[in-house]
């Protein structure tokens, strides 16, 4: 128990964040819940009034009774609960989607300050499922687990409260078997449903990605006669999840349970001894029939209960995914770059590295010296290990062997903010996101003015198609860039570089996807662009010489391995 406190506390300090909108929600649920059970007490009260009045007066009996302060009471708790409950759902929903947008928040947080060794260990839907799957979870721990059980323990309070104006013996009862029902209810669901909860979260998981595997490899699956196999697979973690479920469910029919039956064997005991009171004269019937019309109505706050904490086991489960991601490897780094206007030094000194699990490194004892404010270009065939020598670059991952250098630092060391000031890389892969054009430009410099995103649209020859647009600058890319071509796309993306001033630029394959035209529009602007600063370009192969303006380094990566062609220091060869 300490221990799940433990790893549920980070969380909790989050929800302390808005401890009043917590309290305030609280409140309203505790008063739509008083509301209701007023409704149904005085309700009860005045029928059994209007009864025994009925009754008297059929007999030739004097009888009196006040009918329009307890009518006006039942309208005003009837409105009462209808306004407060309206409320209470917009509030609660409100801050739930709050609490759960701070929650994605810092996960994202957490993902961003890893490197791409740590990202790589895990699948991309993995990653996708913590920040949505395991944080949706949580919505059980803020919505279902802390709410409703402080609303029923004030009902336990507040309940036997009043029915001790009328009967004192009777309200220790009610108390007595509340309190004991919420300890129940709460610890012993959470306990009875833990475990089956908690495989729940793996179960679904696991599922999610024999799913995934079905539909991402379904070719090589038919091509190796294996679907049937790999589908058999699906069904059987299909069989073993829901017998899982069914004992998930059916323990949340024993709390369920459980509660009607205490509830229900209170209202008996509260029935009798009030009728042994009754009788006795101590009581009235219209207050032994309101008091146990209100016990009645506590099985409302008691019936959420057990759902919620049998599934306390799911919410621990995410939890601890969540906490792994605070506790993994991350590359925060601490030197700061200084800041210059000369491009730095670049050195590698037998640098390899090799991703997880694979035989082979994907860079295989490098070493190379490129100066200050000079250029090179790297070749190589796809695989060859291009992309991985950038990230080395860029610190984005870390050496398995071997040291880089930038400046005399480990990119890897350097703090994330002094990379992205000095640093600057066009990856292969074009991140655009579902805003506008201009939107998509200021990722790079949010202060960026409408003439400056004009400029460097220009300088990537996309100036002339966005003046077509309608909307220009406000033209929507679409997700992940969908309303452009690919060319378009990736000019975009090169169009985010003009906009910073970086000291270190790594290009990989900044021509692809362009006609030859074009392609020399965006070499003119890179050669006036890059100025003095270090730059490298990874390219499959050396088409056209004048699209690399003033290189003076050529390498060439062969699976990992750096080769020269004759001599480290000569131009490109012609």
């Amino acid at each position: 128990m300490k221990q799940a406190y433990q790893d549920f506390k980070p969380w909790l300090r989050l929800l302390l964040r808005r401890r009043q909108r917590f309290l305030l929600g609280a409140i309203l649920i505790w008063v739509t819940l008083i509301a209701g059970l007023s409704l149904l007490g005085l309700s009860g009260w005045f029928i059994a009034a209007c009864a025994l009045a009925g009754i008297a007066l059929a007999a030739g009996l004097p009888s009196s009774l006040d009918i329009y302060v307890p009518g006006g009471g039942i309208r005003f708790f009837a409105l009462l609960r209808t306004v407060v409950r309206y409320v209470e759902r917009l509030y609660n929903h409100n801050t739930v989607l709050t609490l759960l947008a701070d929650l994605r928040f810092r996960v994202f947080g957490y993902l961003t300050h890893l490197d791409d060794t740590s990202l790589r260990r895990s699948r991309a839907g993995d990653w996708l499922s913590r920040l949505t799957a395991d944080i949706d979870t949580l919505d059980n721990l803020y919505l279902r687990l802390l709410m409703p059980p402080v609303v029923a323990l004030l009902c336990v309070l507040a309940v036997p409260a009043f029915i001790a104006i009328w009967m004192p013996g009777v309200a220790i009862i009610v108390v007595v078997t509340l309190g004991a029902l919420w300890l129940m209810i709460t610890l012993g669901s959470a306990w009875l449903g833990f475990a089956n909860s908690y495989q729940q979260t793996s179960d679904q998981r696991e599922l999610r990605h024999l799913v995934l595997d079905q539909v991402q490899a379904s070719a090589e699956l038919m091509s190796y006669r294996t679907s049937a196999w790999h589908q058999q697979k699906i069904s059987c973690q299909e069989v073993h999840a829901a017998a899982n479920q069914r004992r998930l469910v059916f323990k949340t029919a024993l709390g369920n349970a459980a509660v009607s039956l205490v509830t229900g064997i209170l209202v008996i005991s509260v029935l009798w001894v009030g009728s042994v009171a009754m009788l006795e004269g101590h009581v009235s019937g219209p207050i032994l029939v309101m008091a146990v019309l209100i016990l009645l109505g506590v099985n409302e706050a008691f019936s959420v209960l057990p759902a919620a904490f049998v599934k306390l086991g799911a919410s621990h489960a995410a939890v601890k995914r969540l906490n792994a991601l605070s506790t993994s490897p991350a590359n925060l780094g601490k030197i700061t770059l200084p800041t210059s206007c000369s491009g730095p030094l670049v050195s590698l000194s037998n640098v390899s590295f090799r991703y997880p699990d694979m035989l082979e490194p994907a860079v295989n004892t490098v070493s190379l010296t490129l100066p200050s404010t000079k250029r090179a270009v790297i070749t190589g065939a796809s695989g060859a290990g291009k992309s991985t020598l950038a990230q080395l670059l860029m610190g984005r991952i870390s050496p398995t062997s071997g040291e880089v250098s930038v400046s005399d630092c480990a990119p890897c060391e350097v703090l994330a903010d002094s990379r992205a000031a000095n640093f600057a890389m066009l990856s292969q892969q074009v991140d655009l996101f579902d805003g506008s054009l201009a939107e998509n430009l200021r990722i790079a410099n949010p202060d960026a003015n409408d003439e400056q995103l004009w400029r460097a649209l220009a300088q990537v020859a996309l100036s002339d198609w966005a003046q077509r647009q309608p909307q220009q600058l406000d033209t929507p890319v679409g997700e992940k860039g969908q309303q452009l071509s690919g060319g378009q796309a990736r000019r975009v993306a090169l169009a985010r570089l003009f906009l910073r001033s970086p000291n270190m630029v790594l290009l990989d394959e900044p021509f692809a996807g362009v006609d030859a035209q074009t392609a020399k529009h965006i070499a003119h602007s890179l050669d006036q662009w890059l100025g003095n600063k270090t730059v490298i370009y990874f390219v499959h192969q050396v088409d056209d010489v004048s699209l690399l303006p003033g290189v003076e380094f050529y390498w060439q990566l062969d699976e990992g391995r750096l080769i020269t062609d004759t001599g480290m220091h000569n131009p490109l060869p012609q």
